[in-house]
């Protein structure tokens, strides 16, 4: 890599760009509307039944100027969602302030296993077993999602929740693969805690990004 494109990516002022697209939000408290995903590369959390490995390793995206993305996402949308991978392995700083700049409004996902970094109108805390958050993202989340797997992973969430604000939205999610399994458990676990609320991946129901 070159040597001022390696030092830009250090500060945040440019990113390892996996994919970027514009669609409807499928997931959480979001769900059906439009925005603009920007997908960075990079992630060591390690999820076993992740759906975008091909994330993990950064080296393998293009490191993209933060002006690029951002002129490519005011294009198609007000709202942006940057997720991963995990986007807090890199300083979001710069990405944030370009895009309010631009007068956009910013939304992240992350498992919070990294520092908070950025300026952000949302943030979509998906806590992970193998990394926990950093107990910063807790009181800034705005939406816990919790990935329902097994059974073990109500009692998860239910330790998850503890660490959040009041007005934090609660959502408990199918892992897609294991969705006709899980489905149950989490209906089952939302009448009996209606202070959560059951999350769907609509986008694969609709079949599109």
């Amino acid at each position: 890599m070159h040597k001022e494109l390696q030092k830009a990516v250090a500060s945040g002022h440019a990113l390892p760009l996996m994919e970027a697209f514009y669609t409807i939000q499928g997931e959480g408290y979001h769900k059906g509307s439009a925005a603009f995903f920007i997908r960075i590369g990079g992630c060591d959390v390690g999820c076993h039944w992740c759906d975008v490995k091909e994330s993990w390793n950064a080296d393998l995206h293009p490191p993209t100027y933060i002006d690029e993305i951002v002129l490519q996402a005011k294009k198609h949308a007000d709202v942006v969602v940057v997720t991963g991978g995990e986007p807090l392995m890199w300083d979001m700083t710069p990405l944030t302030a370009a895009l309010k700049e631009a007068g956009m409004q910013t939304h992240i996902e992350t498992s919070g296993a990294y520092p908070l970094t950025g300026t952000w109108d949302w943030i979509c805390l998906s806590p992970k077993k193998r990394m926990l958050p950093k107990d910063k993202l807790y009181m800034e989340a705005d939406e816990l999602k919790v990935i329902i797997y097994n059974k073990d992973d109500l009692r998860f969430a239910a330790k998850q929740a503890a660490g959040v604000r009041e007005s934090c939205k609660l959502y408990l999610q199918p892992e897609w693969s294991r969705r006709e399994q899980a489905i149950p458990l989490i209906v089952d676990y939302v009448l009996q805690n209606p202070q959560w609320l059951a999350s769907l991946q609509t986008h694969k129901y609709l079949n599109i990004p």
